[in-house]
């Protein structure tokens, strides 16, 4: 069920009235009804898939037990590796089998000898990636002894399966999220009306600005091999503006939702466009899957300490399992070395931690110095998504050497330029509201709360008709496929 749907616009009203109406007096029926409400959410897509969900349910439910009363170490590790690998298990299945399969019987041609393996025509289970780190946090911190395990086996279910975050994050920890469904919720008017402004500009994000940066980076993309250098370089900018626009907007409606129920999430964009170098960047950037890595396996690997030697490993391991975690394609690793080449040289000389502030704090404008840092950041971000979007790597290169040749500097011209400068001039305004609002968790979060209430609810009423009016060609969040 798609967040941008009528489906979801007549789910989420149902799963309220009954959540705050009918269950609001007995707690596990509240939470009986986020799991009935999640698996109805995730099956409208594909009911088959819901029994990966819940044998991985029950799973961690039943190490976490088990784990409970053990003291032998060796059993505790044979524990935790059975939730590891069962859970990692069937995401490789669904999610790499095709590409270790093609690998593997290239690598053998190269050497002259032939393999014959069908590959097998495999559905990726929506959000399964997200769903399958967020379970595994609860085994891991459980194993650690910095979570206590649970015996509220529907509780847990509906931590595993709560539908705002389900199928594309945030990716949350069992020990922020899982507590909150232990304790009596009650309804906040304040809380609410904050998350109906969050999911506001979340559909805006997604609608107005991805949905249409979307349709002129994909026509870009796909004539990439006859567009200008200049043309080339404006699709990887749409792109840039999808990806976030997408992306962030579907944190922002999902964080939103939750507020609606009386949960928390965690923030998972903070504005990363105007970041300074590389490094603030991905504190900035898909912040839940970011800090996992750190905490499950950059840290565990040793992190930054150690020699030089080690410090480079660690880092082209945590980013070279992020690219791959985005999908089966050379591509999404090719981008993931790339980030880590980008990210070396701050580590390296100990300024990986230098900008830890909001940009241009208490400023209206940014330095002349802070500027040139965003604008160089922002230019090697783009010139990365160029990796990312690009259908394999031949695509990828030929794409960048599209950009490198005489017409760079040429105006950038397509087939649909006229209709693109709409989208242009909207995410130029997009951009001015998210500067503005850089020091908040979402940019419109204290927006004209201090106008009067008229003025206010122009602002709300100029974003629904902003929606309805320029929303662009209906795509699936990109997400959706990792």
């Amino acid at each position: 069920m798609l967040f941008n749907s009528i489906d979801f616009a007549i789910f989420l009203p149902i799963v309220f009235i009954l959540y705050w109406f009918v269950t609001n007096k007995n707690l596990k029926l509240q939470n009986f009804l986020i799991v009935v409400a999640s698996y109805v959410f995730y099956g409208w897509w594909n009911w088959k898939f819901l029994f990966l969900i819940f044998f991985s349910t029950i799973v961690d439910f039943s190490v976490g037990i088990r784990l409970k009363n053990q003291n032998n170490q060796v059993k505790r590790k044979l524990l935790l590796w059975t939730s590891v690998l069962i859970n990692l298990g069937f995401l490789g299945f669904f999610k790499y089998y095709n590409f270790f399969l093609d690998n593997f019987i290239e690598a053998f041609s190269f050497f002259g000898m032939q393999i014959k393996a069908n590959s097998l025509n495999i559905i990726l289970p929506v959000g399964i990636s997200f769903y399958t780190f967020q379970t595994l946090s609860y085994s891991i911190d459980v194993y650690k002894r910095k979570l206590e395990p649970t015996n509220d086996f529907i509780a847990f279910a509906a931590f595993v399966s709560f539908f705002p975050q389900l199928v594309a994050g945030p990716i949350e920890r069992a020990t922020h999220l899982l507590p909150q469904f232990y304790i009596k919720r009650t309804f906040d008017y304040s809380k609410a009306v904050d998350g109906m402004r969050q999911i506001l500009w979340g559909l805006f994000k997604k609608m107005v600005i991805a949905d249409n940066c979307a349709e002129f980076a994909n026509q870009i993309f796909h004539d990439s091999a006859v567009l200008d250098g200049s043309t080339l370089v404006l699709g990887a900018i749409f792109f840039t503006f999808q990806i976030y626009g997408d992306f962030s907007g579907y944190s922002d409606i999902a964080i939103g939702t939750s507020r609606l129920f009386g949960f928390d999430l965690m923030q998972n964009f903070n504005f990363p466009y105007f970041s300074r170098d590389i490094a603030e960047f991905w504190r900035r950037w898909h912040i839940s899957l970011t800090t996992w890595f750190r905490d499950y396996l950059y840290i565990p690997l040793g992190g930054s300490r150690g020699s030089t030697t080690m410090k480079i490993r660690n880092t082209f391991i945590i980013f070279l399992v992020s690219g791959f975690w985005h999908g089966a394609n050379w591509t999404f690793i090719a981008w993931g070395g790339l980030n880590a080449l980008y990210f070396l040289p701050l580590l390296l000389t100990k300024n990986n931690r230098k900008n830890l502030d909001t940009v241009a704090k208490g400023r209206i404008l940014p330095t002349f110095k802070e500027t040139l840092q965003m604008l160089l950041t922002f230019g090697i971000v783009v010139f990365g998504w160029i990796f990312f979007r690009a259908e394999n790597i031949d695509h990828a290169f030929s794409y960048i050497s599209g950009i490198f040749s005489s017409s760079l500097f040429s105006i950038p011209h397509f087939s649909g330029m006229k209709q693109a400068l709409t989208t242009i001039l909207l995410t130029t305004l997009f951009l001015a509201i998210e500067w503005n609002g850089r020091n908040d968790k979402y940019a419109i979060e204290n927006l004209g709360l201090k106008w009067k209430r008229p003025v206010k609810w122009v602002m709300y009423y100029t974003i629904i008709i902003a929606i309805f009016w320029f929303s662009g060609k209906e795509q699936q969040f990109i997400y959706f496929q990792f």
